[in-house]
């Protein structure tokens, strides 16, 4: 049966061991007018002056965790909003990003195409096959699967294929597969398997 081709970026599922992920995350900073949109399900990566930006596919930099909403003056109102994505170019001083920055957390994402259960513990990239959607803030990326191999610098370790019966069909684009972070800022997993 074919899978169901919709991009959501990175959802927790659950924590290593099996314990459930309890929606723990942290607080960083982003700057004022940083250029790039960053959507829910987006990882994020640390830059020098001590805040965050999206982690761009390809990417070699350790991963802080994935966003999953931000809070900010509106410079148009002077309120504060609370949004599922942070808005490129906003103009504000006081742009708090909330991460799910626990390394031990996995989480479920799309492939951009069939996963073959023989790559199991490969390391792979994300790609931005769509953007994220302004509208419901939620992220366009997937897993790349055509650039797995066992690199450390790759961002994701794959571990299971996802138990939702409406994307786990392996010979089928778009399979869901559960991961954890392997570039992580707080520990990286190692090598994947080739």
């Amino acid at each position: 049966m074919a899978n169901n081709d919709a991009a959501f970026g990175m959802r927790p599922v659950k924590r290593i061991g099996g314990t459930p992920y309890t929606g723990g995350q942290s607080r960083y900073r982003i700057a004022a007018n940083y250029g790039t949109a960053i959507f829910q399900g987006d990882m994020v990566a640390q830059v020098t002056g001590g805040g965050i930006e999206v982690h761009a596919d390809g990417g070699t930099v350790p991963i802080v965790g994935v966003f999953n909403g931000c809070q900010f003056t509106d410079p148009t109102t002077g309120e504060q909003k609370f949004s599922n994505f942070y808005p490129a170019s906003t103009n504000a001083d006081d742009i708090i990003a909330f991460i799910i920055d626990d390394p031990m957390v996995i989480f479920e994402i799309q492939c951009n195409a069939a996963f073959p259960v023989a790559d199991l513990f490969g390391n792979f990239d994300i790609v931005y096959t769509s953007a994220g959607s302004t509208t419901t803030g939620i992220s366009g990326a997937e897993l790349n699967v055509a650039d797995g191999g066992t690199g450390t610098t790759l961002s994701l370790k794959v571990i299971d294929i996802s138990e939702d019966p409406e994307n786990n069909d392996v010979s089928s684009d778009a399979t869901n597969v559960l991961c954890v972070i392997q570039n992580h800022v707080f520990g990286v997993k190692g090598a994947g398997l080739a």
